[in-house]
């Protein structure tokens, strides 16, 4: 619990709203249309009912007891779902005409995305839709007097693709967000593989110009030097003349020779 004067706490919601967040504010949409329409608490009460039972008829009525190919063609390209929402949407805008209140369960399409997965066909029932047999033809006909029930059934199908379409959305973009810090990391890898190579080899240049440098510097120091003439073998450093032992150059330079002293008389 943050005290007062103290940083508050991240949160750590997400920035979008929550699936769940999205099917409550649909219901609650829902909820106001019917106070807008002047609905009583208990006229409320049973449509709320009504949507609930529609809900459990897609999920899991639907969704789970077909096939992951069914499955995935109700919920991801909504063919079944665009079907009943096309037969349902067209009788809401033109109640009277008769040719939006049939379909022909022997037609190739609606065989396959509407009769032939778990729960379609019991779908449109629901909605209010008949099997009759005309001509010795079979037909699903509407009944007029179940007008509300088909709006709430169009409702719930089109609350489910929207609740699903924002799930794959974000599907799609955790995906992305992943490849694309995936390739960033690889990128950053890279660019200090590339730096410790550029490092290196400024390094490398840096030494051998050192080296170059104190090459020449010794080069240049010895050719400044004075020559020092050699030393020959059989004189050794420090010899010099012995008095006594002159040689016959040096006796002209010889120092005289010292008179004797007087003996001092005892």
């Amino acid at each position: 619990m943050s005290t007062p004067g103290s940083p508050s706490q991240p949160t750590t919601q997400s920035a979008s709203p929550s699936v769940d967040a999205l099917a409550a504010a649909a219901e609650r949409r829902l909820r106001q249309e019917e106070q807008s329409r002047g609905l009583t608490a208990a006229q409320m009460a049973a449509q709320h009912d009504k949507r609930q039972h529609f809900r459990r008829l897609i999920d899991p009525g639907i969704v789970r007891p077909n096939s992951k190919e069914q499955a995935s063609r109700f919920i991801e390209t909504c063919t079944s779902t665009q079907i009943l929402l096309t037969i349902s949407e067209n009788l809401i805008k033109e109640p009277g005409n008769p040719k939006y209140q049939r379909f022909k369960p022997t037609n190739s399409i609606i065989k396959r995305d509407l009769v032939e997965p778990k729960g379609a066909l019991e779908y449109a029932i629901e909605m209010g839709f008949r099997p009759e047999v005309e001509n010795f033809q079979p037909f699903y006909v509407f009944n007029p007097r179940r007008i509300e029930d088909i709006k709430i059934g169009a409702a719930m199908l089109k609350e489910y693709v929207d609740l699903e379409t924002e799930k794959e959305e974000r599907r799609a973009l955790a995906k992305k967000n992943e490849k694309a810090a995936k390739e960033a990391a690889a990128e950053r890898v890279k660019l200090a593989f590339m730096d410790d190579r550029q490092t290196k080899q400024m390094r490398d240049e840096m030494e051998k110009v050192n080296r170059d440098a104190r090459i020449a510097r010794a080069q240049a120091a010895s050719s400044n030097s004075p020559a020092v003439s050699p030393v020959p073998d059989d004189l050794m450093p420090g010899s010099g003349h012995v008095l006594g032992r002159l040689g016959a150059d040096d006796a002209d330079d010889a120092p005289p020779e010292y008179e004797k002293m007087p003996e001092i008389a005892q």
